[in-house]
Protein backbone atom coordinates (compact mmCIF):
# COMPACT_ATOMS: atom_id res chain seq x y z
CA UNK A 1 0.00 0.00 0.00
CA UNK A 2 2.70 2.14 0.81
CA UNK A 3 4.77 2.17 -2.43
CA UNK A 4 1.21 2.33 -4.15
CA UNK A 5 0.28 5.30 -2.10
CA UNK A 6 3.79 7.15 -3.43
CA UNK A 7 3.74 6.00 -6.79
CA UNK A 8 0.48 8.51 -7.15
CA UNK A 9 2.24 11.31 -5.84
CA UNK A 10 5.33 11.32 -8.55
CA UNK A 11 5.70 13.54 -11.27
CA UNK A 12 6.41 12.78 -14.61
CA UNK A 13 7.83 15.87 -16.90
CA UNK A 14 8.50 14.62 -20.76
CA UNK A 15 10.32 16.59 -23.47
CA UNK A 16 9.64 15.58 -27.03
CA UNK A 17 11.76 16.28 -30.28
CA UNK A 18 11.00 15.05 -34.02
CA UNK A 19 8.10 14.10 -35.85
CA UNK A 20 4.26 13.62 -35.26
CA UNK A 21 4.56 10.22 -34.85
CA UNK A 22 6.72 11.19 -31.43
CA UNK A 23 4.24 13.48 -30.31
CA UNK A 24 1.79 11.15 -30.62
CA UNK A 25 4.14 8.09 -28.90
CA UNK A 26 4.59 10.74 -26.15
CA UNK A 27 1.03 11.16 -25.88
CA UNK A 28 0.76 7.31 -25.24
CA UNK A 29 3.41 7.07 -22.88
CA UNK A 30 1.57 9.48 -21.00
CA UNK A 31 -1.62 8.06 -21.21
CA UNK A 32 -0.08 4.78 -19.39
CA UNK A 33 1.90 6.25 -16.89
CA UNK A 34 -1.29 8.54 -15.81
CA UNK A 35 -3.27 5.60 -15.46
CA UNK A 36 -0.54 4.24 -12.97
CA UNK A 37 -0.71 6.71 -10.95
CA UNK A 38 1.65 9.42 -12.43
CA UNK A 39 1.04 13.56 -11.88
CA UNK A 40 2.35 15.63 -15.39
CA UNK A 41 4.54 18.82 -14.85
CA UNK A 42 6.21 21.18 -16.77
CA UNK A 43 8.82 22.04 -14.04
CA UNK A 44 11.60 19.32 -14.70
CA UNK A 45 12.97 20.67 -11.33
CA UNK A 46 9.76 19.21 -9.84
CA UNK A 47 9.92 15.90 -11.28
CA UNK A 48 10.39 12.20 -10.09
CA UNK A 49 10.82 11.03 -13.63
CA UNK A 50 12.18 12.67 -16.45
CA UNK A 51 11.74 11.56 -20.28
CA UNK A 52 13.20 12.61 -23.66
CA UNK A 53 11.38 10.76 -26.46
CA UNK A 54 14.11 11.36 -28.99
CA UNK A 55 14.67 11.48 -33.32
CA UNK A 56 17.25 10.29 -35.00
CA UNK A 57 16.61 11.90 -38.53
CA UNK A 58 18.87 14.69 -38.21
CA UNK A 59 22.08 15.34 -35.80
CA UNK A 60 20.83 18.45 -34.72
CA UNK A 61 17.71 16.58 -33.10
CA UNK A 62 20.80 14.28 -31.30
CA UNK A 63 22.60 17.20 -30.53
CA UNK A 64 19.71 18.80 -28.85
CA UNK A 65 19.04 15.53 -26.52
CA UNK A 66 22.63 15.21 -25.68
CA UNK A 67 22.54 18.46 -24.34
CA UNK A 68 19.41 18.47 -22.35
CA UNK A 69 21.14 15.10 -20.79
CA UNK A 70 24.06 17.01 -20.03
CA UNK A 71 21.85 20.15 -17.94
CA UNK A 72 20.08 17.36 -16.00
CA UNK A 73 22.98 15.22 -14.88
CA UNK A 74 23.79 17.50 -11.90
CA UNK A 75 19.80 17.27 -10.76
CA UNK A 76 20.94 13.43 -10.90
CA UNK A 77 23.46 14.01 -8.88
CA UNK A 78 21.87 15.87 -6.56
CA UNK A 79 18.72 13.87 -5.91
CA UNK A 80 20.02 9.66 -6.91
CA UNK A 81 16.69 8.92 -6.36
CA UNK A 82 15.35 11.18 -9.95
CA UNK A 83 14.42 9.08 -12.39
CA UNK A 84 15.70 9.44 -16.04
CA UNK A 85 14.66 7.85 -19.43
CA UNK A 86 15.41 8.36 -23.16
CA UNK A 87 12.87 6.84 -25.89
CA UNK A 88 12.47 6.79 -29.59
CA UNK A 89 14.61 6.68 -32.10
CA UNK A 90 17.83 7.79 -30.99
CA UNK A 91 17.01 5.14 -27.99
CA UNK A 92 16.65 2.31 -30.65
CA UNK A 93 19.63 3.59 -32.65
CA UNK A 94 22.74 4.68 -30.06
CA UNK A 95 21.59 2.69 -27.03
CA UNK A 96 25.09 1.78 -26.09
CA UNK A 97 26.50 5.20 -27.11
CA UNK A 98 23.80 7.28 -24.72
CA UNK A 99 25.04 5.26 -21.88
CA UNK A 100 28.32 5.58 -22.44
CA UNK A 101 27.80 9.20 -22.69
CA UNK A 102 25.04 9.69 -20.20
CA UNK A 103 25.90 6.82 -17.95
CA UNK A 104 23.48 8.21 -15.54
CA UNK A 105 20.62 7.44 -17.35
CA UNK A 106 18.15 4.72 -15.84
CA UNK A 107 15.91 3.17 -18.75
CA UNK A 108 16.56 3.32 -22.69
CA UNK A 109 13.46 2.47 -24.77
CA UNK A 110 13.15 2.04 -28.54
CA UNK A 111 9.74 2.82 -30.38
CA UNK A 112 8.37 -0.31 -30.51
CA UNK A 113 8.89 -1.29 -26.58
CA UNK A 114 7.25 2.14 -25.45
CA UNK A 115 4.69 -0.20 -24.04
CA UNK A 116 7.16 -1.47 -21.73
CA UNK A 117 8.16 2.31 -19.62
CA UNK A 118 6.53 1.93 -16.59
CA UNK A 119 7.75 -1.95 -16.05
CA UNK A 120 11.71 -0.71 -16.76
CA UNK A 121 11.34 2.37 -14.73
CA UNK A 122 10.32 0.37 -11.61
CA UNK A 123 12.82 -2.51 -12.98
CA UNK A 124 15.68 0.17 -12.91
CA UNK A 125 15.12 1.26 -9.44
CA UNK A 126 14.70 -2.13 -7.82
CA UNK A 127 17.95 -3.70 -9.57
CA UNK A 128 19.91 -0.27 -9.09
CA UNK A 129 21.01 -0.34 -12.89
CA UNK A 130 19.78 0.81 -16.60
CA UNK A 131 17.15 -1.24 -18.07
CA UNK A 132 17.03 -1.36 -22.09
CA UNK A 133 14.61 -2.42 -24.25
CA UNK A 134 15.31 -1.87 -27.70
CA UNK A 135 14.10 -5.15 -29.95
CA UNK A 136 12.59 -4.61 -33.21
CA UNK A 137 11.37 -7.43 -35.39
CA UNK A 138 12.04 -7.21 -38.99
CA UNK A 139 10.48 -10.86 -39.99
CA UNK A 140 8.05 -11.71 -42.57
CA UNK A 141 5.40 -12.51 -39.93
CA UNK A 142 1.50 -13.02 -40.30
CA UNK A 143 -1.12 -10.90 -40.36
CA UNK A 144 -1.84 -11.69 -36.75
CA UNK A 145 1.83 -11.14 -35.43
CA UNK A 146 1.27 -7.54 -37.09
CA UNK A 147 -2.39 -7.15 -35.19
CA UNK A 148 -0.89 -7.78 -31.90
CA UNK A 149 2.00 -5.92 -32.37
CA UNK A 150 -0.08 -2.85 -32.28
CA UNK A 151 -2.34 -4.53 -29.86
CA UNK A 152 0.46 -4.70 -27.48
CA UNK A 153 0.28 -0.66 -26.71
CA UNK A 154 -2.67 0.85 -26.76
CA UNK A 155 -2.62 2.75 -23.42
CA UNK A 156 -5.90 5.66 -23.12
CA UNK A 157 -5.36 8.78 -24.69
CA UNK A 158 -3.98 11.65 -22.73
CA UNK A 159 -5.79 14.91 -23.95
CA UNK A 160 -3.35 17.24 -21.65
CA UNK A 161 -0.69 16.24 -23.86
CA UNK A 162 -2.68 17.39 -27.06
CA UNK A 163 -1.81 21.38 -28.39
CA UNK A 164 -5.35 21.24 -27.87
CA UNK A 165 -8.56 19.68 -26.91
CA UNK A 166 -10.32 19.19 -30.27
CA UNK A 167 -6.91 18.00 -32.57
CA UNK A 168 -5.66 14.93 -32.02
CA UNK A 169 -3.27 12.37 -34.26
CA UNK A 170 -3.89 8.50 -35.19
CA UNK A 171 -1.45 6.00 -35.97
CA UNK A 172 -2.60 4.36 -38.82
CA UNK A 173 0.21 2.48 -39.60
CA UNK A 174 3.86 2.56 -38.41
CA UNK A 175 7.45 1.25 -39.60
CA UNK A 176 8.73 1.65 -43.46
CA UNK A 177 10.03 -0.34 -46.11
CA UNK A 178 10.95 1.97 -48.67
CA UNK A 179 14.43 1.59 -47.19
CA UNK A 180 16.03 5.01 -48.87
CA UNK A 181 19.66 5.46 -48.50
CA UNK A 182 19.76 8.63 -46.37
CA UNK A 183 16.82 7.39 -43.75
CA UNK A 184 17.11 5.46 -40.33
CA UNK A 185 13.31 5.35 -39.86
CA UNK A 186 13.37 1.64 -41.21
CA UNK A 187 16.03 0.66 -38.77
CA UNK A 188 14.69 2.32 -35.96
CA UNK A 189 10.94 1.54 -36.26
CA UNK A 190 10.68 -1.51 -37.95
CA UNK A 191 8.49 -2.51 -40.61
CA UNK A 192 5.94 -1.28 -42.59
CA UNK A 193 2.77 -2.42 -40.19
CA UNK A 194 -0.48 -1.37 -41.12
CA UNK A 195 -3.12 -1.32 -38.34
CA UNK A 196 -6.70 -3.27 -38.23
CA UNK A 197 -9.30 -0.63 -40.12
CA UNK A 198 -12.00 -1.72 -36.90
CA UNK A 199 -8.84 -0.49 -34.41
CA UNK A 200 -8.36 2.91 -35.88
CA UNK A 201 -11.98 3.91 -36.53
CA UNK A 202 -12.99 3.02 -32.66
CA UNK A 203 -10.25 5.04 -32.04
CA UNK A 204 -11.36 7.73 -33.72
CA UNK A 205 -15.50 7.44 -32.28
CA UNK A 206 -13.70 7.46 -28.81
CA UNK A 207 -11.66 10.66 -29.88
CA UNK A 208 -14.74 12.11 -31.21
CA UNK A 209 -16.56 11.23 -28.22
CA UNK A 210 -13.73 13.07 -25.92
CA UNK A 211 -14.85 16.54 -28.26
CA UNK A 212 -12.20 15.72 -31.07
CA UNK A 213 -12.91 17.42 -34.27
CA UNK A 214 -10.51 17.00 -36.36
CA UNK A 215 -8.10 13.84 -36.61
CA UNK A 216 -4.57 13.70 -37.94
CA UNK A 217 -3.30 10.01 -39.74
CA UNK A 218 -0.10 9.47 -39.51
CA UNK A 219 1.95 6.91 -41.36
CA UNK A 220 5.72 7.47 -42.11
CA UNK A 221 4.32 6.65 -46.05
CA UNK A 222 0.66 7.07 -44.92
CA UNK A 223 -0.75 6.62 -48.57
CA UNK A 224 0.94 2.86 -48.20
CA UNK A 225 -1.65 2.13 -45.87
CA UNK A 226 -2.95 -1.60 -47.13
CA UNK A 227 -4.83 -3.59 -44.15
CA UNK A 228 -5.95 -7.28 -45.16
CA UNK A 229 -8.97 -8.50 -43.38
CA UNK A 230 -9.56 -12.51 -42.63
CA UNK A 231 -11.91 -12.91 -45.07
CA UNK A 232 -9.68 -11.46 -48.49
CA UNK A 233 -10.75 -7.70 -48.30
CA UNK A 234 -8.12 -5.25 -48.72
CA UNK A 235 -8.94 -2.08 -46.68
CA UNK A 236 -6.90 0.81 -48.37
CA UNK A 237 -6.44 4.36 -47.51
CA UNK A 238 -9.07 5.86 -49.58
CA UNK A 239 -11.67 3.10 -47.99
CA UNK A 240 -10.39 4.02 -44.26
CA UNK A 241 -11.10 7.27 -45.01
CA UNK A 242 -14.92 6.71 -46.02
CA UNK A 243 -15.35 5.03 -42.89
CA UNK A 244 -13.57 7.45 -40.83
CA UNK A 245 -15.57 10.57 -42.84
CA UNK A 246 -18.98 9.08 -41.28
CA UNK A 247 -18.18 9.45 -37.66
CA UNK A 248 -20.51 12.21 -35.84
CA UNK A 249 -18.42 14.58 -34.42
CA UNK A 250 -15.31 14.39 -36.53
CA UNK A 251 -15.48 17.81 -38.91
CA UNK A 252 -12.10 17.55 -40.66
CA UNK A 253 -9.87 14.51 -41.06
CA UNK A 254 -5.94 14.83 -42.86
CA UNK A 255 -3.04 12.73 -43.15
CA UNK A 256 0.33 12.48 -43.53
CA UNK A 257 3.13 11.75 -44.82
CA UNK A 258 2.56 10.69 -48.33
CA UNK A 259 4.96 8.33 -51.01
CA UNK A 260 4.83 9.89 -54.61
CA UNK A 261 4.68 6.15 -55.46
CA UNK A 262 1.10 5.10 -53.85
CA UNK A 263 -0.71 8.50 -54.88
CA UNK A 264 -3.23 6.18 -56.46
CA UNK A 265 -6.27 7.64 -58.67
CA UNK A 266 -9.04 6.03 -55.78
CA UNK A 267 -6.87 8.26 -53.42
CA UNK A 268 -7.46 11.30 -54.70
CA UNK A 269 -10.88 10.82 -56.11
CA UNK A 270 -11.57 10.11 -52.02
CA UNK A 271 -10.14 13.09 -51.28
CA UNK A 272 -12.27 14.90 -53.70
CA UNK A 273 -15.46 12.94 -52.91
CA UNK A 274 -15.32 13.20 -49.41
CA UNK A 275 -16.31 16.85 -47.76
CA UNK A 276 -14.76 15.82 -44.18
CA UNK A 277 -11.26 15.29 -46.03
CA UNK A 278 -8.55 18.00 -46.66
CA UNK A 279 -7.77 19.15 -49.53
CA UNK A 280 -3.62 18.96 -48.47
CA UNK A 281 -1.12 16.44 -49.67
CA UNK A 282 2.54 16.64 -48.22
CA UNK A 283 4.28 14.46 -50.57
CA UNK A 284 8.47 14.68 -50.65
CA UNK A 285 9.95 15.22 -53.42
CA UNK A 286 13.20 15.13 -51.96
CA UNK A 287 15.18 16.22 -55.06
CA UNK A 288 14.47 17.07 -58.85
CA UNK A 289 17.53 15.10 -60.33
CA UNK A 290 16.96 11.35 -61.39
CA UNK A 291 20.29 10.77 -60.59
CA UNK A 292 20.24 11.76 -57.00
CA UNK A 293 16.75 10.31 -56.51
CA UNK A 294 18.24 6.97 -57.66
CA UNK A 295 20.90 7.49 -55.14
CA UNK A 296 18.61 8.01 -52.69
CA UNK A 297 16.59 5.14 -53.85
CA UNK A 298 13.69 6.80 -53.93
CA UNK A 299 12.25 4.43 -56.86
CA UNK A 300 10.60 7.15 -58.83
CA UNK A 301 11.91 9.47 -61.20
CA UNK A 302 11.79 13.56 -61.62
CA UNK A 303 8.82 12.93 -64.40
CA UNK A 304 7.04 10.30 -62.22
CA UNK A 305 6.68 13.25 -59.42
CA UNK A 306 5.33 15.64 -62.12
CA UNK A 307 2.98 13.30 -63.18
CA UNK A 308 1.46 13.05 -59.76
CA UNK A 309 1.44 16.48 -59.52
CA UNK A 310 -0.85 16.56 -62.92
CA UNK A 311 -3.04 13.86 -61.22
CA UNK A 312 -3.22 15.57 -58.26
CA UNK A 313 -4.73 19.13 -59.81
CA UNK A 314 -7.04 17.16 -62.38
CA UNK A 315 -8.65 15.71 -59.69
CA UNK A 316 -8.80 17.74 -56.73
CA UNK A 317 -8.09 21.33 -58.37
CA UNK A 318 -7.86 23.45 -55.30
CA UNK A 319 -5.59 20.96 -53.53
CA UNK A 320 -2.18 22.39 -52.12
CA UNK A 321 0.73 20.30 -52.19
CA UNK A 322 3.85 20.46 -49.81
CA UNK A 323 7.15 18.99 -50.38
CA UNK A 324 10.56 18.14 -48.58
CA UNK A 325 13.53 18.57 -50.35
CA UNK A 326 16.93 17.50 -49.44
CA UNK A 327 20.30 19.71 -50.08
CA UNK A 328 23.68 18.68 -50.24
CA UNK A 329 23.24 15.28 -50.69
CA UNK A 330 26.38 12.98 -51.59
CA UNK A 331 27.49 13.80 -55.26
CA UNK A 332 24.69 16.66 -55.72
CA UNK A 333 26.20 19.03 -58.54
CA UNK A 334 25.54 22.39 -59.01
CA UNK A 335 23.66 21.09 -62.12
CA UNK A 336 21.60 18.51 -59.99
CA UNK A 337 20.65 21.29 -57.66
CA UNK A 338 18.99 23.09 -60.47
CA UNK A 339 16.43 20.11 -61.13
CA UNK A 340 15.41 20.88 -57.57
CA UNK A 341 15.35 23.75 -58.10
CA UNK A 342 13.30 23.64 -61.37
CA UNK A 343 10.95 21.07 -60.14
CA UNK A 344 10.19 23.97 -57.13
CA UNK A 345 9.45 26.13 -60.05
CA UNK A 346 7.12 23.70 -62.27
CA UNK A 347 5.20 22.89 -58.80
CA UNK A 348 4.74 25.93 -57.12
CA UNK A 349 4.30 24.05 -53.35
CA UNK A 350 2.26 25.27 -50.94
CA UNK A 351 5.29 25.45 -48.94
CA UNK A 352 8.81 23.21 -48.66
CA UNK A 353 10.65 21.75 -45.60
CA UNK A 354 14.32 21.82 -46.85
CA UNK A 355 17.04 20.16 -45.25
CA UNK A 356 20.84 20.19 -45.68
CA UNK A 357 22.07 16.56 -45.67
CA UNK A 358 23.20 14.95 -42.49
CA UNK A 359 25.04 11.50 -42.74
CA UNK A 360 23.67 8.81 -40.25
CA UNK A 361 25.33 6.33 -39.13
CA UNK A 362 24.08 2.79 -40.58
CA UNK A 363 22.45 3.71 -44.00
CA UNK A 364 23.60 2.87 -47.11
CA UNK A 365 24.45 6.35 -47.50
CA UNK A 366 26.96 6.53 -45.14
CA UNK A 367 28.04 3.56 -45.93
CA UNK A 368 28.59 3.30 -50.16
CA UNK A 369 28.85 7.69 -50.59
CA UNK A 370 31.08 10.21 -50.06
CA UNK A 371 29.93 13.36 -47.86
CA UNK A 372 31.02 15.11 -50.69
CA UNK A 373 29.34 18.77 -50.42
CA UNK A 374 30.72 21.12 -48.17
CA UNK A 375 28.63 22.89 -45.76
CA UNK A 376 29.01 26.14 -46.92
CA UNK A 377 27.37 25.28 -50.11
CA UNK A 378 24.85 22.91 -48.59
CA UNK A 379 24.29 26.04 -46.48
CA UNK A 380 23.69 28.65 -49.61
CA UNK A 381 21.89 25.85 -51.44
CA UNK A 382 19.49 25.68 -48.70
CA UNK A 383 19.14 29.39 -48.53
CA UNK A 384 18.61 29.78 -51.96
CA UNK A 385 15.79 26.90 -52.44
CA UNK A 386 14.03 28.39 -49.56
CA UNK A 387 14.28 31.64 -50.59
CA UNK A 388 12.43 30.60 -53.86
CA UNK A 389 9.88 29.03 -52.45
CA UNK A 390 9.09 32.25 -49.66
CA UNK A 391 8.58 33.95 -53.03
CA UNK A 392 5.88 31.26 -54.76
CA UNK A 393 4.09 31.10 -51.75
CA UNK A 394 4.13 34.95 -50.92
CA UNK A 395 2.75 35.29 -54.42
CA UNK A 396 0.21 32.74 -54.12
CA UNK A 397 -0.83 33.58 -50.98
CA UNK A 398 -1.44 37.11 -52.43
CA UNK A 399 -3.97 35.53 -55.10
CA UNK A 400 -6.47 34.87 -51.93
CA UNK A 401 -6.63 38.29 -50.89
CA UNK A 402 -10.11 39.27 -50.28
CA UNK A 403 -11.51 35.88 -50.11
CA UNK A 404 -13.40 34.26 -47.44
CA UNK A 405 -12.59 30.49 -45.77
CA UNK A 406 -13.67 28.39 -43.64
CA UNK A 407 -11.14 28.51 -40.70
CA UNK A 408 -10.28 25.85 -38.19
CA UNK A 409 -9.46 27.89 -35.01
CA UNK A 410 -6.57 26.63 -32.97
CA UNK A 411 -5.94 28.74 -30.66
CA UNK A 412 -3.51 31.59 -29.50
CA UNK A 413 -1.33 33.21 -32.38
CA UNK A 414 2.03 32.17 -31.18
CA UNK A 415 2.79 35.65 -31.94
CA UNK A 416 0.34 36.96 -29.92
CA UNK A 417 1.53 35.08 -26.71
CA UNK A 418 -1.64 34.92 -25.14
CA UNK A 419 -5.48 35.58 -26.25
CA UNK A 420 -5.81 37.45 -22.95
CA UNK A 421 -6.33 41.13 -24.50
CA UNK A 422 -5.58 44.55 -23.00
CA UNK A 423 -9.77 44.66 -21.99
CA UNK A 424 -9.40 41.47 -20.02
CA UNK A 425 -12.39 40.22 -21.66
CA UNK A 426 -10.42 36.84 -23.80
CA UNK A 427 -9.87 39.19 -26.68
CA UNK A 428 -6.54 38.92 -28.69
CA UNK A 429 -4.84 37.64 -31.88
CA UNK A 430 -5.81 33.84 -32.80
CA UNK A 431 -4.48 31.11 -35.18
CA UNK A 432 -6.17 28.62 -37.40
CA UNK A 433 -5.93 26.56 -40.50
CA UNK A 434 -8.42 26.45 -44.04
CA UNK A 435 -8.78 22.83 -45.51
CA UNK A 436 -6.04 23.68 -47.53
CA UNK A 437 -3.90 24.21 -44.57
CA UNK A 438 -2.96 27.46 -44.81
CA UNK A 439 -2.47 29.03 -41.51
CA UNK A 440 -4.83 31.75 -40.84
CA UNK A 441 -4.41 34.74 -38.13
CA UNK A 442 -7.04 37.03 -37.14
CA UNK A 443 -8.47 38.81 -33.96
CA UNK A 444 -11.34 37.67 -32.34
CA UNK A 445 -12.64 36.27 -28.74
CA UNK A 446 -11.36 32.90 -27.40
CA UNK A 447 -14.69 30.92 -27.46
CA UNK A 448 -13.85 30.63 -31.08
CA UNK A 449 -11.28 28.47 -29.95
CA UNK A 450 -12.30 25.06 -31.68
CA UNK A 451 -14.90 26.38 -33.88
CA UNK A 452 -15.09 26.88 -37.73
CA UNK A 453 -15.55 30.39 -38.41
CA UNK A 454 -15.70 32.49 -41.89
CA UNK A 455 -12.45 34.51 -41.94
CA UNK A 456 -12.02 36.92 -45.34
CA UNK A 457 -8.42 37.74 -46.16
CA UNK A 458 -6.78 41.14 -46.21
CA UNK A 459 -3.05 40.46 -46.19
CA UNK A 460 -0.18 37.39 -46.60
CA UNK A 461 2.89 36.49 -45.98
CA UNK A 462 4.96 33.75 -47.29
CA UNK A 463 3.46 31.62 -44.25
CA UNK A 464 0.45 33.24 -42.90
CA UNK A 465 -2.63 34.89 -43.78
CA UNK A 466 -3.91 37.92 -42.20
CA UNK A 467 -7.76 38.14 -41.73
CA UNK A 468 -10.78 39.18 -40.19
CA UNK A 469 -13.94 37.28 -39.12
CA UNK A 470 -17.07 37.45 -40.26
CA UNK A 471 -20.43 36.44 -39.23
CA UNK A 472 -22.31 36.10 -42.65
CA UNK A 473 -20.44 35.08 -46.22
CA UNK A 474 -20.07 32.72 -48.91
CA UNK A 475 -17.09 31.23 -48.50
CA UNK A 476 -14.48 29.82 -51.12
CA UNK A 477 -14.12 26.56 -51.74
CA UNK A 478 -10.33 25.98 -51.09
CA UNK A 479 -7.68 27.52 -49.70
Amino acid sequence: MADTETQRHKKLYIETVGCQMNVLDSELVVGKLRGEGYELTDDIRQADTILYNTCSVRQHAEDKIYSALGRIRRLKERRPELSIGVLGCMAQKDQDLILKRAPFVDVIVGPGQLGRVTELLDKAKAEQKPQMAVSLERTAGSRDHVTASFAEYDPLREPAMRPNAFQAFVRIMMGCDKFCTYCVVPSVRGPEQSRPAEVIVAEARQLADQGVKEITLLGQTVNSYKFQETDGRVTRLSDLLLRLHDIDGIARIKFITNFPNDMTDDLLQAVRDLPKVSRYLHVPAQSGCDEILKRMKRMYTAALYDDMLARIHATIPDASVSSDFIVGFCGETEESFEKSVRLVERARFKNSFIFKYSPRQGTKADLLFNDDVPEEVKKRRNNDLLALQSTISREDNRRLLGKTFEVLVEGPSKSAGSVEGQDGRGLGQLAGRTWCDRIVVFDGHERLIGRFVPVTIEDASSVTLFGRVLTTETISPGA
